[in-house]
């Protein structure tokens, strides 16, 4: 394996999304792998009582908070695609980030990031004018909050235009298509489950600075941080794996800087 010892990136989850008493993934022992960890506002999941304790946990563990907002859609996981007039979308982004920043506060920490989750990032990811009106509506509540964008999509095409700092994020557990996209979940192989494939998957594509899709195409990209999702039941395994193999190949795993 070719060493990497210059490179450096970020390790995120999503995480923070529990509900009441029903319990979704394994936050506690994510915290203590990922750098950065992208905790759920209470639309798609998530409440009151969680957000705190799992920001309280992140500061613990010095890992990067974000504010992770999705659709309205608790039922749906916040993975049902829903036509939502953009101003009302604005407006739910901004709620959800100024209740992310407050509980980060209280404790103890801050908001550094922002992703979108689930529909809403596949979305954005297709479509350049909605991307730009959810960023806009959380740089207008956090104007130096870092947008962490799906890479080579219109995501970060929208970041660019807007001139706001943006993080460039890979997958560790999904599937691509040709044009960067995230192959559907419905889609055999769309989620991996394999943890050593997914380590070795995706240090292969940061040592080659590159997207490697489904179908074997590379997509030349900048790489900041790479991403595993928190309710996926192997995550920590997934997480491990990924960590390992980036150290091993002489890559720093560590939080973006601010």
């Amino acid at each position: 394996m070719t060493l990497a010892p210059n490179l450096s990136v970020d390790l995120n989850a999503d995480m923070g999304e529990s509900f009441g008493p029903w319990r979704m993934g394994d936050d506690t022992s994510l915290l203590d792998i990922v750098t950065s960890a992208n905790i759920a506002c209470g639309f798609h999941a998530g409440d009151a009582d969680v957000m705190m304790n799992t920001m309280r946990l992140a500061v613990k563990k010095n890992v990067g908070i974000g504010a992770h907002p999705g659709y309205a859609d608790l039922q749906g996981f916040g993975r049902h695609r829903m036509q939502v007039p953009h101003a009302t979308l604005q407006n739910q982004v901004r709620y959800q980030v100024g209740a992310a920043q407050a509980m980060a506060r209280a404790a103890g920490g801050q908001v550094r990031h922002l992703k979108l989750h689930g529909a809403l990032a596949n979305m954005a990811a297709e479509d350049f004018e909605l991307a730009t009106a959810l960023y806009e509506a959380a740089l207008s509540v956090a104007p130096d909050i870092a947008i962490m964008v799906l890479a080579a999509t219109e995501q970060q095409a929208a970041t660019q235009a807007l001139g706001c700092r943006y993080i460039c994020e890979i997958f560790a557990d999904r599937a691509y298509n040709d044009d960067a996209t995230l192959v559907d979940r419905s889609i055999p192989g769309a989620v991996i489950h394999d943890a050593a494939l997914a380590g070795k998957r995706i240090t292969d594509m940061v040592l080659r600075r590159a997207i490697v899709t489904a179908s074997g195409r590379e997509i030349p990209t900048r790489i900041d941080t790479i991403c595993l999702h928190g309710d996926t039941p192997e995550a920590v395994d997934i997480a491990r794996a990924v960590r390992g193999e980036l150290q091993a190949a002489g890559i720093t795993v560590a939080r973006f800087p601010v």
